[in-house]
């Protein structure tokens, strides 16, 4: 099976942020995800990561309020200035962290204007960071209107253009059944490329396991074609998150 890890953001909603590290190495995961990791202090998670002997694996960037802010500025035209500053300062709470990969998001956006600053920003991206790995991960509309990136061809393009080794794909099975509706078919046309793996079940965007994407299935062609990264749940608990954990065993 393939190395699990815990998105804390998503998952153990139940307890308050800086309890769902304790819950989650108690559950088995030696790796976990916080999508925006800024508002906990910087000492306090180093604490909490390596008491719980977890790494982690994945945070994104830009830091700005998620909840109500732009989704990203990597590929809006004008917003250069936006991206850079907002990179640095994600980067350097990364570094910080051990962060093992920085997730860029692109942003909403449209057109060749959108297509030529996303690669001018993600070329100066792995410039700047050339020790970490950054990824980029195409994201269904239905979830993100008019998000740029909502496309695994335009990704392996924008990847083989911008041509940094440390610029990878992160790819969402759940993300590429709403985009693509096949999900064995994609992957196997992307895996040369990915640093990244998060899974949600479909429909609902709950634990991988059920539904209309045959995860034993994916987990078995991971392991078969050798993928050594992170396999992150990213999904919202039906319930009690503990209880839903039957997926990381196969039932």
């Amino acid at each position: 099976m393939p190395r699990f890890a815990a998105n804390l953001t998503t998952m153990f909603p139940e307890l308050p942020l800086a309890e769902r590290f304790g819950a989650a190495a108690s559950a088995g995961f030696r790796g976990v995800e916080v999508l925006f990791p800024y508002d906990l202090p910087v000492p306090l998670m180093l604490d909490l990561l390596a008491t719980n002997g977890l790494t982690l694996v994945l945070m994104n960037a830009p830091p700005p309020n998620y909840a109500d802010g732009p989704r990203g500025f990597a590929a809006i035209p004008g917003g250069q200035d936006r991206f850079r500053h907002d990179f640095r300062r994600a980067l350097r709470h990364g570094r910080a962290l051990g962060a093992r990969a920085l997730h860029l998001m692109a942003g909403v956006a449209e057109g060749a204007a959108a297509r030529a600053v996303f690669v001018a920003n993600l070329r100066w991206a792995a410039a700047e960071a050339a020790q970490m790995t950054l990824t980029i991960e195409p994201i269904n509309r239905d979830d993100l209107p008019g998000y740029f990136l909502a496309d695994f061809d335009l990704a392996l393009a924008v990847l083989a253009e911008v041509g940094a080794a440390n610029l990878r794909l992160q790819f969402d099975a759940y993300h590429a059944h709403r985009i693509t509706g096949d999900v064995p078919g994609t992957w196997a046309r992307c895996r040369a490329m990915v640093a990244h793996v998060q899974v949600a079940g479909y429909p609902g965007r709950h634990e991988p396991m059920g539904g209309e994407i045959d995860y034993p299935a994916f987990f078995a062609a991971l392991d078969r074609d050798g993928y050594a990264g992170w396999v992150s749940g990213e999904y919202g608990p039906r319930a009690g998150t503990v209880a839903g954990l039957g997926w990381m065993r196969g039932g």
